[in-house]
């Protein structure tokens, strides 16, 4: 788990944990919801078009919920400081010739704690759990526009494709779906 460490003679900084979480309860429900909500409203691309309110985001995200409940995909979650700040999903493929890779999802960071770098940590914090998941590959899309490319590719992950297109952000507002992988190495060793 990424953990934020001081330096000497500095003030310590805020504990960061990135978790992968089996069961979600009504308030862990209502923080992801709200960040949802609130990242798609701020111009996040997490699959809506703002404006959204909770009651168009509740049943795609309950949905997924169900998903992670039957352990066909995997929540992962960000903490500062104990309290939900972002979050992503690992969706697990059902074949037996993609078990060794799954897709990324809904990579999101609260809009009040963007900045930060905090968006690094949870990806990392996702490839951890992938690894000892026995994950060996990532993949995810991401829409044009946003130079989203750029941070990802800072993470290791290239550029493999594109689809002309493929998101329709409004009506004559299609963008491209550019699909990115990363191959994951072995498992971070713990400090000491």
């Amino acid at each position: 788990m990424p953990s934020a460490e001081p330096t000497a003679g500095a003030t310590a900084g805020p504990t960061l944990e990135v978790t992968a979480v089996d069961a979600v309860d009504p308030e862990l429900r209502r923080r992801l919801l709200a960040c949802w909500t609130d990242v798609t409203n701020a111009g996040g691309a997490v699959g809506f078009v703002p404006p959204v309110t909770a009651d168009d985001v509740a049943p795609v995200l309950d949905a997924l919920l169900e998903r992670v409940r039957q352990g066909r995909e995997r929540l992962v979650v960000l903490r500062v400081d104990g309290e939900p700040a972002g979050w992503a999903v690992l969706s697990l493929s059902l074949s037996p010739l993609r078990r060794h890779w799954a897709t990324v999802l809904r990579v999101q960071v609260h809009p009040s704690r963007q900045g930060r770098g905090l968006g690094r940590v949870l990806l990392s914090g996702v490839h951890d759990v992938a690894r000892a998941q026995g994950l060996e590959m990532l993949h995810l899309t991401v829409r044009s526009g946003y130079g989203l490319e750029r941070f990802y590719a800072g993470l290791g992950y290239r550029e493999f494709g594109r689809m002309p297109g493929a998101i329709r952000v409004a009506p004559g507002d299609d963008r491209e779906e550019v699909h990115l992988v990363v191959t994951l190495g072995p498992p971070a060793q713990p400090a000491g």
